[in-house]
């Protein structure tokens, strides 16, 4: 009788789950800072110095954009958590780059922001790398 080993189901599920709760951060902590590019935008440049600090904070703290971008930032935080008591760190973490790819494209689409070709394939080396990873 030819026997196979074979992952538990509960494994498998437990695995499975965890990929989606990656995925689900990766993409909010993009979407997180796409929206906190688009506030700063709003906000304008700002300077860190003691005397200016509250009406800065306030100026932040009151942009819509950071807001929801901080919340979907958080959200996407708690989706992680839930991915890293399932999963191996070294496997989750190499995941959390594909952000990189994300933002590229965001980059480039929403903010209209020139790409290099060293930009380009120093992002695409990243995700290929990913891809290795997901395989292990």
């Amino acid at each position: 009788m030819d026997e196979k080993i074979l992952l538990p189901t509960k494994g498998k599920a437990t695995m499975n789950i965890a990929i989606v709760y990656i995925l689900v951060a990766v993409l909010a902590s993009a979407t997180g800072q796409i929206l906190l590019k688009k506030g700063m935008l709003t906000v304008g440049e700002i300077t860190l110095s003691a005397g200016d600090l509250f009406s800065t904070l306030f100026r932040i703290g009151t942009s819509p954009y950071v807001v929801i971008g901080l919340v979907i930032y958080i959200t996407g935080t708690v989706f992680w958590l839930a991915a890293l008591s399932r999963v191996d760190l070294s496997y989750a973490y190499p995941f959390a780059s594909l952000s990189y790819i994300l933002m590229l494209i965001a980059s480039w689409q929403i903010f209209d922001e020139n790409i290099s070709v060293l930009r380009l394939v120093g992002t695409l080396i990243i995700g290929f790398g990913v891809f290795l990873i997901s395989r292990s």
